[in-house]
C-alpha cells in the first residue's frame, strides 16, 4: 500500500511549516525563558501539558498530511478522446487594422477564435495565418492554453508584404490533414475577404477528400474604414494607408468571395457583430459535424486517502484544545 502512496499536493506542508513556526514564536514570546526551563521539571501539570502539546503535534501533522492530498494509485485506464480536426485561416494583411468594428477587424477575429477555444472539448484546432503568404502558426493540437498563447501573439506584422494569399493558406491547410480520419475536417477562414482573387476558389476545387468543409467569417462593414499607420514601437497612429495618388485606402469587407468559398466548400457563411451572434451560430454548426476517435491514452487512476488522516488530525486536535491546563486539584 505504501509504496503506491502518492500526494497530490505536497506544496501545502509549506502552509504547515508557517503554521508550527508562528506557533512556536508564540510560545517563545509568552514565556520567559526561566518558566520554559521551569517546566523541564516534570510535575502532574507539567505531564498534562506535555500530552496536551503532544496531541496538537500529531493532530496537526495528520492535517497536513491530508492537506497534502495523499492518494493510492490503482492503476490505468484507456481513455478515448474523440473530435475533429480544425485549421483557422487567418487573416494577418494590413487591412485588418482597420476600426469599422471595433476595437479592429484582427482584435475581432481573435475574439471569435477564443470564444470557439472555450467551447473545444477533444477536438484539434491549428493556426494558419496569411497575407502575402501563409504558414502553419501551429500544428493541430487539443492543448487549448498553447493555443491560447499563439493567438495572443498574432498580428499584422508576422508576415511581410502586402495582399491576401487565401488560396495558399487553403491549399496548406487540406494538405496538413490526416488522410486517414474518416471524421470531418474544418477550414475556418476569418478574413474582410479584400484582394482575394479566383484563385482561393480554384484552391478549394483542388481539394479532394469530401470530408473538408470549409466555414468563413467576413469581419469588417460594407461601409469600411481606414487603415491606420503605426509607428515603429506599434503604439501611435502616425498615418493613415495611402495609394498610388496619395488618396486614403478605404478598407471595405468583400464578403461575396467568403460566400462563396463557403458555398463551394459545404459550409456556412457568417458575418461578425458586436453581439458576437456569429460565434455561437458558427459553434452550433461545429457541433454537428462528424467526429472520430484519434487518440487513446493511459490515464493513472487513484483512490485518495485524505479522509483517513484529516478525520483522526481533526479528532485530535478538538481533544487538546478541550484538555484543561492542568488537573484539578493540581
Amino acid at each position: 500500500m505504501l509504496q503506491n502512496l502518492e500526494f497530490k499536493y505536497p506544496s501545502n506542508l509549506v502552509f504547515f511549516v508557517f503554521v508550527l513556526a508562528a506557533i512556536i514564536f508564540l510560545i517563545l514570546g509568552l514565556r520567559k525563558k526561566e518558566k520554559i526551563m521551569a517546566r523541564l521539571h516534570l510535575n502532574s501539570t507539567a505531564r498534562f501539558k506535555v500530552l496536551r502539546a503532544v496531541l496538537l503535534g500529531v493532530g496537526l501533522s495528520l492535517i497536513a498530511v491530508a492537506a497534502m492530498g495523499p492518494q493510492a494509485f490503482q492503476g490505468y485506464v484507456e481513455v478515448s478522446k474523440a473530435g475533429l480536426d480544425i485549421y483557422v485561416l487567418m487573416d494577418t494583411s494590413k487591412s485588418m487594422l482597420a476600426a469599422d468594428i471595433a476595437p479592429d477587424r484582427l482584435s475581432v477575429a481573435k475574439r471569435i477564435v477564443g470564444t470557439l477555444l472555450d467551447q473545444l472539448a477533444g477536438d484539434r484546432i491549428g493556426f494558419i495565418p496569411f497575407a502575402s503568404d501563409a504558414y502553419i502558426q501551429m500544428p493541430l493540437t487539443d492543448d487549448y492554453q498553447l493555443a491560447r498563447m499563439f493567438l495572443n501573439v498574432m498580428d499584422t506584422e508576422m508576415i511581410s508584404g502586402g495582399g491576401s494569399n487565401l488560396a495558399a493558406a487553403i491549399s496548406l491547410a487540406a494538405d496538413s490533414f490526416q488522410r486517414a480520419s474518416s471524421a470531418d475536417k474544418v477550414i475556418l477562414i476569418l478574413s474582410d475577404g479584400e484582394d482575394h482573387d479566383g484563385a482561393s476558389l480554384e484552391a478549394v476545387k483542388k481539394i479532394t477528400d469530401q470530408q473538408v468543409k470549409i466555414y468563413s467569417v467576413g469581419i469588417g462593414t460594407e461601409l469600411g474604414g481606414v487603415i491606420p499607420v503605426y509607428d515603429h514601437a506599434g503604439s501611435t497612429v502616425i498615418d493613415y494607408l495611402k495609394d498610388a495618388e496619395g488618396n486614403t485606402v478605404i478598407s471595405k469587407l468583400a464578403s461575396g468571395t467568403l460566400r462563396q468559398l463557403a458555398q463551394d466548400g459545404g459550409g456556412v457563411y457568417f458575418q461578425a457583430a458586436l453581439d458576437g451572434a456569429e460565434t455561437a451560430a458558427l459553434i452550433k454548426e461545429l457541433s454537428a459535424l462528424k467526429r472520430d476517435e484519434y487518440q487513446m491514452e493511459r490515464v493513472k487512476r487513484f483512490a485518495h486517502l485524505y479522509q483517513y488522516f484529516l478525520g483522526p488530525g481533526l479528532l485530535l486536535f478538538a481533544l487538546a484544545w478541550l484538555l484543561p491546563e492542568r488537573r484539578s486539584g493540581a
